[in-house]
């Protein structure tokens, strides 16, 4: 079952795509958008991260800034390769067994397909708001800012 908003985002380690490890509670205190995909370099997953890389520096520039955290079951290698061709600033994971993907609840789709979803994550680590995208890779990133911009007005 996938978390949903009020709920707490489990801390985590994976390795990043230069091989580090990343652990969720080092931005304890900072705004974050973790978002599942599905394959580096598929059509779809190439819109959906190039759309956040479009959109990086205002994420950066809000007050306070939001990170973004890219997670995907390819390999560490995998990630770096995604990473470089597409020229991301952001954090590419990989979670190649699945544990992280399946402790937030992502789903399979056809069994097989990771699901696209999102999870904007407050400074206290509780979940802000759910996104599955699926199949609306370039609309994900501008639903993710009017779900942070619903955040500023509370």
């Amino acid at each position: 079952m996938t978390l949903r908003d009020g709920e707490k985002a489990p801390n985590f380690q994976l390795q990043t795509s230069e091989g580090k490890t990343f652990e969720l509670s080092q931005l304890d205190g900072e705004w974050k958008i973790i978002f599942f995909f599905a394959k580096s370099g598929s059509p779809t997953c190439k819109r959906g991260c190039l759309s956040f890389k479009e959109q990086y520096e205002l994420f950066r520039s809000l007050d306070p800034p939001v990170e973004v955290i890219g997670i995907s079951q390819d390999t560490v290698e995998q990630q770096q390769e995604f990473k470089d061709e597409l020229d991301l600033p952001f954090y590419l994971l990989s979670d190649s067994n699945r544990d992280v993907s399946e402790t937030y609840g992502v789903p399979l789709h056809l069994g097989m397909f990771p699901s696209k979803s999102s999870f904007v994550i407050g400074p206290d680590n509780t979940i802000h708001h759910v996104y599955d995208w699926l199949f609306r890779p370039r609309k994900h990133v501008a639903v993710i800012l009017s779900a942070l911009a619903k955040q500023g007005d509370e």
